[in-house]
């Protein structure tokens, strides 16, 4: 691939800082080079890309993906689905998150227990298009909690959901048996669901025991433990033990608020407010409608979610896009919603929306020094936008208005003719 230079862009560069005119220099897959204004830089040799004044940020990173999620009306459908044929769709759903200007995943539950390795060891080896993903393992949960989903007549652990577990020497051996496969990211369930009768989200259901064995596990192999925990007892339990990536914190009262503040430089929070909002408004498509969905505690746990993520963002702490998206009153693709979300119920502005899935989700990754900003030296991910999202965040899931993906400095998706001028420059003599 040519070296590359974006002109006449106005430049989000996912620092929180106003928007400015300028070029990027791409040479191989970094930024090279950022100048104010027009014809700032003069490089030979290069694809000029001038995009008529269009907005260049970073790519995105969704916190809480799964490509393993089948867009069904219910959990044990997922699991349902064969071994190749899901292995086929992940794949696809993995280029589709690319599609959409998703550059970075993190992986946050796999229904089979190598699928996210598989995937992502496809898409590292240029098999498959994708964003950088890190892989994650199965939900590994108790019986009878979120996850435990075995069917009465099919009572063997790999027909459910989640990975289920009972007692310490259980949890010791499933942990590793998921870090033998290559995971980046171990799972626990320690709360249940308002999905799951008689394990609502206030509920906390897995041991200090049990917990303390996986992240003994998890340390020892320099990897990393996320959590799904609603309920304020889980979220509590996570960071006794050194849970990193807290996936929902709905009912985190003033106690967590000051343990997650102590703790606020290395752990991430993803609330999953899709998956709330989307099942009281459109449930309907899976039986569910809002009274229902009311019924099941989803309009209590909303309202405890916004009140937690707002004082949480009060005191600096990082809550990250990532929906629980692939249901079927959420599927793939609609991840940019998020974004929506943290603006009209969170009270973020459009920036700081931008800045929770760029400048935040190069730090998820694991790679904040290199990854999620316009900067030079940083990992050429970026996006060409047609419009302006500080002024219109909606635009971002319109994936007709991103001109160009870019991802490690090679386009995903090429700016067409009609979109922007481009041209090749030429070596100088």
């Amino acid at each position: 691939m040519p070296n590359t230079l974006f002109t006449n862009v106005r430049i989000i560069d996912g620092t929180g800082a106003q928007p400015y005119a300028g070029e990027v220099l791409i040479q191989g897959n970094r930024i090279s080079r950022i100048g104010r204004g027009v014809r700032s830089l003069q490089a030979a040799g290069v694809n000029v890309i001038d995009a008529a004044g269009a907005t260049l940020m970073p790519g995105m990173c969704e916190a809480h993906t799964h490509f393993g999620w089948t867009n069904s009306k219910t959990l044990d459908a997922i699991q349902k689905l064969p071994h190749e044929e899901h292995t086929l769709w992940a794949a696809q759903v993995a280029k589709q998150y690319l599609d959409y200007g998703w550059t970075s995943c993190v992986g946050a539950a796999t229904p089979k227990p190598r699928l996210d390795c598989v995937i992502r060891n496809a898409i590292n080896s240029g098999q498959i298009p994708g964003p950088r993903y890190l892989a994650a393992s199965q939900e590994i949960t108790v019986t009878g909690s979120l996850g435990d989903d075995m069917l009465p007549h099919l009572p063997y652990k790999d027909m459910s959901f989640g990975c289920v577990i009972d007692g310490p020497e259980d949890m010791r051996r499933t942990v590793r048996m998921f870090l033998k496969y290559g995971v980046d990211q171990i799972k626990l369930n320690l709360s249940g669901d308002n999905l799951v009768p008689g394990a609502d989200a206030r509920t906390n259901w897995m041991s200090d025991e049990e917990v303390e064995i996986a992240a003994r596990e998890v340390k020892v192999r320099g990897k990393r433990l996320a959590s799904h925990a609603r309920s304020s007892g889980s979220v509590k339990q996570s960071l006794r033990h050194g849970v990193e990536v807290i996936y929902h914190a709905s009912f985190a009262d003033e106690e967590c608020l000051d343990m997650l503040e102590a703790q606020k430089g290395k752990v991430f929070v993803a609330p999953g407010l899709s998956v709330i909002i989307r099942l009281l408004n459109e449930g309907a498509v899976v039986g569910v409608d809002n009274q229902a969905a009311r019924k099941m505690g989803y309009d209590v746990e909303l309202e405890a979610a916004v009140n937690s993520m707002k004082a949480m963002l009060k005191r600096g702490i990082r809550v990250l896009p990532g929906g629980d998206y692939g249901f079927a009153w959420a599927p793939h693709g609609e991840n940019a919603k998020d974004l929506v979300y943290f603006v009209k119920h969170l009270g973020m502005t459009p920036m700081e929306a931008i800045v929770s899935c760029t400048k935040w989700g190069g730090e998820i990754m694991m790679m904040g020094s290199e990854l999620g900003l316009i900067k030079e030296g940083y990992l050429a991910d970026l996006l060409l936008v047609d419009g302006d999202p500080i002024s219109n965040i909606e635009i971002l899931q319109d994936r007709n208005k991103l001109l160009a993906i870019m991802k490690d400095g090679q386009f995903h998706k090429t700016p067409e003719l009609r979109s922007v001028r481009t041209r090749w420059s030429q070596p100088a003599a």
